[in-house]
């Protein structure tokens, strides 16, 4: 076996052929084919499979550890879907003095009304509360192809003939805008396993750029606090919105509560009668009750009526954990829950709520995206 074939061309690892256990698996007649994928890979790419070896988030912070000693742009991609559960805080810490560009993607999840100027400086805003100091914010959609002129455009303006590091959270859509990279400035054969499942890259992935410098594709770090990561595998296509998203508005008393599928609980406690619209996957159905049966009715219909997820399913999710939300008056927020989607307070006249999420779950209020 040559030298040059000892990794997955698809998520980066280290080939071997001993363990079917560890990563990097491959059958030995499988290293003749082109590209050399790892089995791991080869299943996610046809079965949609995935396997529950990841590595563990200390390795991806190590991994990132040195790219402060390099000189390099980093590319940050962020899911605008899930702002706050994919931006990267501490990334400032691991990349030293070097340039990082804002790429948000999935702007074709948002309604077809959408300010994008408003959009813009509402990024700039969140990425300076976080402590990220970026050169620019690029807008993108990488599943239908919109922005990417001027990411191109951005790239060529900042790398100075550098390196260049993509970082980014599980399912942010790193893989898929890699892909067009290697198209447009790469003539290699292979392109990166895509998945839907969170954790697909698993090593540094380099690929050469026709002026001798790479684009290095780091792993997808995994947040345990977003819901995607706690829910079980086959739930994530409910979850992950893959259409232009249909914001739902309700006008509720106090005392009333909504229920997004079984996943989550929302109980308007207090204030005067308003509207709140919520922004989740259209497969997601929400379902208003009073608050006073809230409970009995998720205790007899979570799995059926409220659904997704099954009873089967719900099983394997963490039970749901209350959290307490105080809307001040003249404020005007969103309540996120992370990987599930947020509910947009549309009147300035206050509200005290409670958010039911599965435990560990982050809900974060936030001032209103659109």
């Amino acid at each position: 076996m040559e030298e040059d074939l000892l990794q997955c061309e698809g998520c980066g690892i280290e080939l071997q052929t001993d363990d079917p256990s560890r990563l990097g698996y491959v059958p030995e007649q499988a290293l003749l084919k082109v590209p050399v994928i790892c089995q791991r890979c080869y299943r996610i790419k046809h079965y949609n499979e995935i396997s529950s070896v990841t590595p563990n988030q200390d390795d991806f912070l190590k991994m990132l550890s040195h790219v402060g000693e390099t000189n390099s742009l980093v590319i940050h991609i962020v899911d605008l879907f899930d702002f706050e559960g994919s931006l990267i805080s501490g990334l400032q810490r691991f990349v030293g003095n070097n340039p990082i560009l804002l790429v948000v993607n999935k702007m074709d999840l948002l309604p077809k009304v959408t300010n994008w100027n408003r959009i813009l400086n509402w990024i700039r805003k969140q990425a300076k509360e976080s402590g990220l100091k970026v050169v620019d914010v690029v807008l993108c959609s990488a599943k239908k192809n919109i922005g990417f002129d001027r990411l191109l455009e951005k790239l060529g303006e900042y790398r100075k003939g550098r390196d260049v590091y993509v970082v980014g959270a599980t399912n942010a859509g790193k893989s898929t805008l890699i892909n067009r990279l290697i198209r447009d400035y790469s003539d290699l054969e292979s392109e990166l396993t895509t998945s839907q499942y969170p954790g697909t890259t698993l090593d540094l992935v380099r690929i050469p750029l026709d002026d001798g410098k790479s684009i290095i594709d780091t792993p997808g770090i995994v947040y345990s606090y977003r819901l995607t990561e706690v829910v079980p595998k086959p739930v994530l296509p409910v979850l992950l919105p893959d259409k232009t998203i249909k914001p739902a508005v309700y006008q509720l008393n106090e005392k009333q509560t909504l229920f997004i599928g079984g996943f989550a609980r929302f109980d308007f406690a207090k204030g005067p009668r308003q509207s709140f619209t919520c922004f989740f996957s259209n497969s997601l159905p929400v379902h208003r009750t009073k608050l006073e049966r809230a409970d009995e009715l998720y205790n007899n219909h979570r799995g059926e009526l409220l659904k997704p997820p099954t009873k089967e399913q719900l099983e394997q999710i963490p039970p749901l954990a209350k959290h307490p939300v105080s809307i001040r008056k003249g404020q005007q927020s969103d309540v996120l829950i992370s990987g599930l989607g947020w509910i947009k307070i549309n009147s300035p006249e206050g509200a005290e709520l409670v958010i039911h999420a599965p435990k560990g779950v982050k809900i974060a209020v936030r001032d209103s995206l659109i």
